[in-house]
């Protein structure tokens, strides 16, 4: 949730940093103050487009830091991993945005740089904003399936992998649908090709073996002309070895054992072995080259047709062998392919019907959910001064070209204001006050739903008072807590309502100062119970605060304490 937030030179903001806790924080003070700044700067940080009249008057550049306290399974560290960044290891997320006078912004997660667009993927996992003119969640039926999904706790991994499946068999299809007519097109061009190959009989690393032979040939006369020389050389009457043995061998005897003699005729024993071994070889491979069953002419026709057969291919030589082997693949295909199709449409088939039935069991899950969310949100209608409203979740099959690995559902939130009439869209048929409650009320149903730890509601109380608005302070307050009745999510709400105010767990004043010739924003804490009640009975009986207005305003925060407390 929001741990603090930081904004220099926004607007009426020079500089300050707002703390803030779990549970309800109520942001209160005069029309105009600035609570919309507060707003807009908390938005800029979650990735809102930037607008550079947002930079405060005189100033280069705007900023502002939202730093979060997150779990370590927490939904923006998939996010994160997948864009190749890094976590904090303490559970701390920091967001921090830029903004030129301009109009050119910067963004950054934990001090590391990110598109805009990155920013605000990130923060939607952890601030969830809704105004009078809200655009996303409730207004956008985009939002709505995920929603009821979230609410119904439908497990969506059997779907999605069914849908993948049928995908895959159904591309497949396609493909081999699309092969055998091309293959059929093309029957006499692979016959002819297959028939060349064939003959060729190509052999994957022939060219390679082909163009060594290929340099030996060139230079046969020469290298044997050499290799004749060579031997003469070795084998002649004139050997050096064998006359240095004879001589030596003469006079051995009369030198006795002598060991340097000795050693010498080993060692002209050893040559002249050496030398009966490199004559056999010389013999040996000048009988190759002279015997050889190729000639350059043969290697050169062959070399040139598989090139040739290459070139028509559009393949390396050596892959020659692998082409062949697909041609009679596709020619198979025209021969059997019946079979194959057959085969593979019987598995499509199969996977649509996977696909279909599972779908179909997630559709009468969310009808059912539906009926119970419109029930529970009914009940919380009447409250919020929307008892002769009605909420109905709408949920109808969509046409195939339009399902998806999410099912073929199309799901809507629609509503009645008014009795007889036909629930529509949110945003044409109620108005900005009623549509922050019919948010309010939605939420508070779905709060063990999931989504982000950190709510904003923005005028949810505008247009109503007394006992409505109490109604709405107590829901908002509800939804702060989990079963247990301690705070487990951070609702932040922007209130003119005394009744809301004082339900708040901690409670912030925005104010407008006047610094010389300048008038600058700022955000206070309301740190005791007199502070509150001050600014409370301000909301009660406006610039003049009576002693009246002290004693109501005290009085709301005293039943306050003791709903809170049962």
């Amino acid at each position: 949730m929001l741990a603090s937030l930081t904004i220099q030179n926004i607007v009426l903001i020079e500089k300050l940093t707002v703390r803030f806790a779990a549970g309800l924080c109520g942001l209160t003070g005069e029309t105009g103050a600035g609570k919309s700044i507060l707003l807009d700067s908390l938005g800029l940080s979650l990735g809102a487009r930037a607008d550079a009249g947002l930079v405060r008057k005189g100033a280069e550049q705007a900023q502002v830091i939202a730093e979060f306290e997150i779990t370590n399974d927490h939904r923006s560290g998939a996010i994160l991993k997948e864009a190749g960044l890094l976590a904090s290891e303490d559970g701390t997320l920091i967001l921090r945005r830029t903004l030129g006078a301009d109009g050119r912004s910067k963004a950054y997660i934990n001090d590391q740089p990110v598109s805009a667009g990155l920013l605000r993927n990130v923060g939607d996992t952890l601030v969830e904003i809704h105004g009078q003119f809200d655009t996303q969640g409730l207004l956008n039926p985009a939002t709505h399936r995920a929603m009821l999904d979230d609410y119904a706790g439908l497990d969506m991994a059997a779907l999605a992998g069914a849908w993948k499946n049928w995908q895959a068999h159904k591309t497949a299809l396609e493909e081999m649908r699309a092969g055998a007519t091309q293959a059929r097109e093309d029957e006499d061009y692979l016959r002819q090709a297959l028939e060349d190959l064939d003959a060729l009989e190509p052999k994957a690393g022939e060219e390679s073996e082909l163009d060594s032979l290929r340099t030996r040939l060139m230079n046969r006369e020469q290298v044997i002309e050499s290799l004749n020389e060579a031997y003469a050389a070795l084998n002649g009457d004139n050997d050096p070895v064998r006359s240095a043995w004879g001589a030596l061998d003469r006079v051995a005897a009369k030198l006795g054992d002598d060991t340097q003699m000795n050693d010498a005729i080993s060692a002209l024993d050893r040559a002249s072995a050496e030398t009966q071994e490199a004559l056999s070889l010389i013999q040996s491979l000048s009988s190759d080259l002279s015997e050889s069953e190729h000639d350059l002419e043969s290697i050169d026709d062959r070399l040139y047709a598989l090139r040739g057969q290459a070139r028509k291919h559009d393949c390396a030589v050596d892959d020659l062998a692998a082409m062949r082997d697909r041609l009679a693949a596709r020619l198979d295909l025209i021969e059997h392919g019946d079979e194959a199709l057959a085969a593979q449409e019987a598995k499509a088939a199969k996977a649509r019907e996977d696909y279909i039935k599972a779908a179909r069991a997630a559709h009468e899950t969310r009808i059912k959910a539906g009926a119970r969310l419109d029930k529970l949100v009914g009940a919380e209608l009447p409250p919020l001064k929307l008892d002769k409203a009605r909420f109905e979740t709408q949920s109808e099959e969509m046409d195939e070209g339009e399902w998806s690995a999410a099912g073929f559902s199309r799901v809507r939130f629609a509503v009645a204001t008014n009795p007889g009439a036909d629930p529509g869209a949110l945003n044409k048929i109620a108005s900005g006050g009623e549509m922050a409650r019919f948010m309010l009320a939605l939420k508070v149903v779905m709060a063990t739903a999931g989504g982000p730890d950190t709510l904003v509601f923005d005028e949810v109380d505008a247009g109503v008072g007394g006992a409505v608005a109490a109604a709405v302070g107590e829901r908002l307050h509800r939804l702060t807590r989990d079963d247990t009745g301690n705070p487990s999510r951070q609702v932040m709400v922007v209130t003119h309502s005394p009744q809301v105010a004082a339900r708040s767990d901690a409670q912030w004043i925005v104010r407008k100062d006047q610094q010389g010739e300048n008038v600058l924003t700022d955000i206070v804490s309301l740190q005791d119970m007199d502070a509150r009640r001050e600014e409370i009975a301000r909301m009660l009986s406006g610039a003049q605060v009576t002693q009246e207005a002290r004693a109501a305003a005290g009085k709301l925060l005293e039943d306050s304490s003791k709903d809170k407390a049962a």
